[in-house]
């Protein structure tokens, strides 16, 4: 089973919409976090040690990830989705961005 960590700034509108699009997939387990310390779910080492694939939202988010938890990332893939913080939660068309940007990179 594949572990999923979808990464914004806030956890409030593109990794928690992330973690529902795909965190109803069998073959996935799924988790959101924050950068931000004031994030709904702020990231933190254990999540970054269960990841398979981290998925952030844009390059300022790998930065800050890769910076901070240096010592964490191993074997994690870390990928930049390029999404930028335009979308309400579950907007549909956000929905449609991660659906077409996240599968290749889980098979």
């Amino acid at each position: 089973m594949k572990k999923l960590l979808f990464v914004c700034s806030q956890n409030k509108l593109r990794s928690p919409t992330g973690e529902a699009v795909f965190g109803d997939v069998p073959e996935y387990e799924c988790r959101s976090a924050g950068l931000n310390h004031d994030a709904e779910v702020p990231l933190g080492v254990e999540d970054v040690e269960w990841a398979d694939i981290i998925f952030v939202m844009e390059p300022v988010h790998k930065r800050k990830l890769k910076k901070r938890f240096r010592e964490s990332l191993k074997t994690q893939r870390l990928v930049c989705l390029g999404i930028p913080d335009n979308y309400e939660y579950m907007d549909p068309a956000l929905i449609q961005i991660l659906k077409q940007k996240v599968p290749p990179f889980i098979y």
